[in-house]
């Protein structure tokens, strides 16, 4: 992997990271037209093209510290005081440590799903147009986030239902084209979630989630035979560009997300898809 096409591919995954289209679709539709261009990259499927894929998701989640540097702040703060009133038997509701459970549970059920099905989901990355199917289904949520309207729950109301509905959405996210961002954010708002809060559990859920999907798949590389390895150097490229896009672009869907103008990413997502299809088709792509 040249320094360019590392470049490239951290932009791509800086931006659709949060941009939520489907960073991983847009990382497997990149590295096919670079291999199509005569790119020498191991193929979007192969354990180490995926290690890479998510060394520069882990680039994003320096994105996301560095927006929600005060919320997540005062979430460990205020958890690491839970703790120690759950140790000394003191009073009080919690809030924060109970939020750091609930949180678990979202990863614990993301695990149950993702883990049995990830052989299957990976074959996703190998099949353009099993990606323009999953992209129409990302842009129909999408669509959907913006006609609801208000939401009735804040922090004090997410309970275990609502955590394993997050959870379950971010583990069939782990299928390319569906969104992890949209999907989490989409079915926390169909579990009445407020869509301050629906944004700031789904973003600061993708820190554990996304470290530990990155320690599971290097433990794959280092035991599959034959692998070529992608090299330090563009591994560090793509990580810091990736770090710094995804701080423009985590700010941009915010906006949008709060201003309930999700629509404009479907009407996106629906047209790659059906460039997708009929690149497919042609065998472009």
């Amino acid at each position: 992997m040249t320094a360019w096409e590392a470049t490239l591919l951290g932009l791509v995954q800086g931006l659709f990271m949060f941009v939520p289209v489907s960073s991983t679709s847009h990382l497997a539709l990149t590295q096919h037209w670079l291999i199509g261009r005569g790119a020498s990259l191991p193929a979007p499927e192969s354990p180490e093209m995926i290690l890479f894929d998510l060394v520069v998701h882990v680039g994003t989640l320096v994105s996301i510290a560095v927006v929600f540097r005060r919320s997540l702040t005062v979430f460990v703060t205020r958890t690491m005081q839970d703790a120690r009133s759950w140790a000394t038997g003191g009073s009080g509701d919690r809030l924060y440590g109970r939020l750091a459970l609930l949180g678990l549970l979202s990863v614990a059920v993301t695990g149950a799903v993702g883990l049995p099905l990830r052989s299957l989901f990976g074959e996703v990355f190998a099949h353009p147009l099993a990606m323009a199917v999953t992209l129409t289904l990302t842009g129909a949520l999408l669509y959907w986030t913006d006609t609801v309207g208000p939401r009735p729950r804040g922090l004090r109301q997410i309970g275990p239902r609502i955590a394993i509905v997050i959870g379950l959405a971010q583990g069939l996210a782990l299928m390319p084209g569906l969104s992890r961002s949209g999907l989490t954010i989409a079915f926390a708002l169909f579990a009445g979630v407020k869509r301050r809060w629906a944004a700031e559990y789904s973003f600061i859920l993708a820190i554990p989630t996304i470290a530990g999907a990155t320690a599971l798949q290097a433990i794959d590389v280092a035991r599959a035979p034959d692998v070529v390895a992608i090299g330090a150097v563009p591994l560090a490229i793509g990580f810091t560009v990736a770090a710094i896009v995804g701080v423009l672009a985590l700010r941009l869907v915010l906006t949008l997300l709060y201003r309930a103008r999700f629509r404009y990413f479907a009407y996106y997502v629906w047209a790659l898809a059906a460039a997708v299809t009929v690149g497919a088709v042609r065998g472009v792509v």
